[in-house]
């Protein structure tokens, strides 16, 4: 199972929930010394997972990692996209060019990338499922976060194009939506928010463990966590 943003937050819950589960796990960071000390709690509870340093700001750079989890591993059971960057807080009116570009690069261009290299090895499975972490703040226009909304905008148009396109494939491709988490995105979009009002990634990381073992996955264009 291939896991992006596992160096922190939800995605690293994941990976490390999946880990303990037994899944084989890939995990993807562009920040090494974090990917390190996910693997070091991953060994310290018994198991191991694959380390993939990646900058999604390099979108060409994901294409090679499907020929190459293909050489080792054979096939991909699932993706479980959790990577994402809000961009600078700003009035539309003064968001420049390069922040708008790196938001749209990191959130969706690289959705387009990492599709196109994991949907051969997500078909070669019996049962392959794919999950993109969205956010239902990129549907309500909320002030100061233009960049962030387009970009998840168009992450989630790439995705429920590729439901469609696969959905007679028996591969099975969701937007998944949790609740506000106690991680460093969601402090850095919401700085006052009562930790009150925070789920820890942890206990959302337990039920998108759960959402992948269900016998079937909710028909929903977007599930709530």
């Amino acid at each position: 199972m291939l896991v992006t943003g596992a160096g922190d937050g939800l995605g690293r819950a994941t990976a490390l929930a999946l880990a303990k589960a037994g899944a084989t796990v890939i995990a993807t960071s562009k920040r090494r010394r974090r990917l390190e000390a996910l693997d070091d709690a991953i060994r310290a509870a018994g198991k191991s997972a694959t380390l993939l340093p990646l900058d999604l700001a390099e979108p060409e750079k994901l294409l090679p990692i499907g020929p190459s989890i293909h050489e080792r591993f054979g096939r991909l059971d699932a993706v479980i996209h959790c990577a994402a960057v809000i961009g600078k807080l700003m009035p539309t009116a003064q968001l420049d060019i390069e922040t708008l570009r790196h938001t749209i690069t990191v959130n969706a261009l690289a959705t387009q990338a990492l599709i196109a290299t994991v949907d051969p090895l997500l078909q070669a499975s019996p049962d392959g499922r794919a999950l993109f972490l969205t956010d239902r703040l990129a549907r309500r226009g909320k002030a100061f976060v233009a960049a962030y909304t387009t970009a998840k905008q168009a992450m989630e148009a790439l995705v429920l194009a590729w439901a469609t396109e696969t959905r007679k494939s028996g591969l099975s491709v969701r937007l998944v939506a949790p609740p506000p988490l106690a991680t460093r995105l969601r402090k850095t979009a919401y700085p006052g928010e009562p930790e009150a009002k925070q789920l820890a990634p942890e206990i959302a990381a337990e039920r998108l463990v759960a959402l992948l073992a269900a016998a079937e996955l909710p028909e929903a264009e977007i599930i709530d966590l």
